[in-house]
């Protein structure tokens, strides 16, 4: 019998005049496929984030100045030389640092705080969650503004409040020292608590109730169940979004800019407004995208990091 004629035990009779499709052909396809579905979606990315970051670094190493007719010159790391005794940019530097640990800190406590609410069988708890959420979806802007008013020292609610309940006069919440910072800090945790809620919402509601009865039917209390059972499943999330958070946080500008660009006396000048200022009213963006530079290097240390304790708790956990 001929082999046209015979049949395979696994599978079909071939077809005579037909020739199988090669895989290298079939895999080429499907990469090209891949290729064209990505390709769209990175151009955005190169133009509107790789290319200007390059730019960047580049003019880190010149003596660019937004000044009619001058020509850049290559000074190499002369920028950062001098960025490197400037007390200005570390004070700014540490005040970013004491800004994002706090409003960090506080994000995730306050959203871990509050996704623990919305899990639960709490009434109208669509609506409530559409509430929570609404900082987040308001402009940095109109937040300033709105936080501005609250905090006006002649006619703001919270001063009328603590006038009515018997507290000081007229606090200048924005203006002072010692309370400028913790302010803005406390708008920023407002505004960012959402993004953390939503995101710790989800991990609580992949945590196996299983786990959570049986520990219940052991005898365990609340608490116990929430830091033997709830807390060590949400770990990874919480790392993730602290990271994140963090990294959000030290490169914001808006907030803080339009509430006290940076006052009073420095009190609340963030790493990332001082760098605009260096650029556009000290028109000196050589040194500016120096500063830029190292803001960029320390965050990717961060991420870096971040990605590298996510790895071993995964490695560690299989």
């Amino acid at each position: 019998m001929s082999a046209t004629t015979t049949t395979s035990r696994r599978g079909t009779p071939p077809q005579r005049g037909t020739t199988p499709p090669r895989r290298g052909g079939l895999a080429r396809s499907k990469r090209n496929e891949a290729i064209a579905l990505v390709v769209p979606t990175l151009i955005p990315v190169v133009l509107l984030s790789v290319v200007p970051l390059v730019i960047g670094v580049a003019t880190a190493f010149t003596d660019s100045r937004l000044a009619r007719n001058h020509e850049a010159q290559f000074v190499g790391f002369a920028n950062f030389i001098k960025l490197g005794s400037d007390a200005q940019f570390w004070q700014s530097f540490g005040i970013g640092m004491i800004w994002a640990i706090t409003v960090t800190a506080l994000q995730v406590l306050g959203g871990l705080s509050l996704a623990l609410l919305l899990n639960t069988d709490l009434r109208f708890r669509g609506i409530t969650r559409v509430l929570a959420l609404i900082p987040w979806a308001m402009p940095p802007v109109v937040v300033a503004i709105m936080w501005q008013m609250i905090y006006s020292p002649t006619n703001g609610p919270l001063n009328w409040l603590i006038e009515t309940l018997g507290g000081p006069q007229n606090i200048n919440w924005l203006g002072d020292f010692g309370l400028a910072l913790p302010a803005v800090i406390l708008v920023g945790v407002w505004v960012g608590m959402p993004q953390n809620t939503v995101v710790l919402l989800a991990g609580l509601q992949q945590v196996p109730g299983e786990l959570l009865e049986a520990a219940a039917v052991d005898g365990a209390s609340t608490w116990r169940r929430f830091v033997h059972v709830t807390l060590p499943a949400l770990r990874p999330v919480i790392f993730s979004i602290a990271s994140l958070s963090f990294i959000w946080n030290f490169n914001s500008f808006g907030i803080v800019y339009v509430m006290t660009e940076g006052g009073p006396g420095g009190r609340t000048m963030l790493p990332m407004l001082f760098t605009y200022l260096e650029a556009f009213k000290s028109r000196n963006t050589g040194g500016a995208a120096a500063m830029g530079d190292v803001i960029v290097i320390f965050l990717i240390a961060i991420l870096l990091f971040a990605l590298w304790r996510q790895l071993r708790s995964e490695r560690s956990a299989s």
